[in-house]
């Protein structure tokens, strides 16, 4: 299983840390898991949450960059894609990673990649962190931001 061997982010203490959680709606019941877990895991740890809806994952590059660009320690990007019949799937899974990788580069901020790339609906309710889910891939992302950006403030001071 993919979710083997991934780091346990119990005792972050997140205090002080203002995190954007932006969001993706497409493929709502999927959707909605990853931010409850991100919402809980975020919520654990003490971070100050705003939440910043957006229509897809082609837009969550955009305004993840504004977040940090705005005062903001880390963003956790959650999304949906599911694949279908055209290109289109590829298209926007490249464009909303390599733009969130460009977003966290830029900014030298920490981007939390929470955007499933799926074959069907069944992966996305296994790593949704939903009831029966095998992986809860929403609070991972949440985790992974808030440990870097521990580790960032540590380097900086």
């Amino acid at each position: 299983m993919a979710g083997e061997g991934r780091p346990d982010g119990a005792g972050l203490d997140a205090t002080g840390l203002r995190i954007a959680i932006v969001h993706g709606r497409w493929h709502e019941q999927i959707a909605t898991g990853l931010l409850e877990g991100s919402r809980r895991a975020l919520a654990e740890m003490g971070a100050d949450v705003t939440e910043l809806p957006v229509p897809g994952s082609f837009e969550l590059p955009v305004v993840a960059q504004a977040a940090l660009e705005h005062g903001f320690d880390g963003a956790v990007a959650l999304g949906v894609i599911i694949r279908g019949g055209t290109p289109h799937f590829e298209y926007v899974s490249q464009a909303a990673t390599m733009g969130l990788t460009e977003v966290a580069v830029r900014t030298g901020k920490p981007v939390g990649f929470g955007v499933l790339t799926l074959d069907d609906e069944r992966q996305g309710i296994d790593r949704a962190g939903l009831p029966g889910s095998k992986e809860d891939k929403g609070r991972e992302a949440a985790e992974a931001v808030v440990e870097a950006a521990l580790a960032l403030r540590s380097l900086r001071g």
